[in-house]
């Protein structure tokens, strides 16, 4: 896969295809590999596609807090800092439904369960230190 990545870099589609099928052929029998009508090639999450599936993320988040009577804004710097915490092209979007869920939403259910922010409240995320900022509006 550290091959893959790299080549990816460098944009070589056929050289990629080459890649894989070199690795296929040293570490599956010719039987399976007959057996097998395509290969494709996926290419690894950008920054760009990871700060994409954040904002779907938090669209969810918001939708799910909606039901509660709660609405969610979150800064861009917010959004930035997910992204950042949560970009890994080995892994793709993985990483990131882990952050958002320890950082963000985690964060999120104690500040309600403790009663800082009532039903009917408008929560804004920030970003400051490295951290995430909760206030009420």
């Amino acid at each position: 896969s550290q091959a893959i990545l790299e080549l990816t870099e460098q944009g070589d589609e056929e050289q990629i295809r080459e890649t894989c099928m070199t690795a296929l052929k040293a570490n599956f029998r010719p039987e399976f590999l007959n057996r097998i009508d395509e290969v494709i090639v996926f290419h690894p999450l950008g920054r760009h596609d990871i700060r994409k599936i954040v904002d779907l993320q938090i669209r969810h988040l918001e939708e799910q807090l909606a039901e509660h009577d709660y609405t969610l804004e979150v800064s861009d710097d917010a959004k930035t800092l997910l992204a950042n915490e949560g970009y890994d092209p080995t892994y793709g979007a993985r990483p990131l439904k882990r952050v958002i869920q320890s950082r963000l939403q985690n964060s999120l259910a104690n500040a309600i369960l403790s009663g800082e922010f009532p039903e009917g409240s408008t929560i804004v995320v920030g970003a400051q230190g490295g951290g995430f900022t909760f206030d009420r509006k």
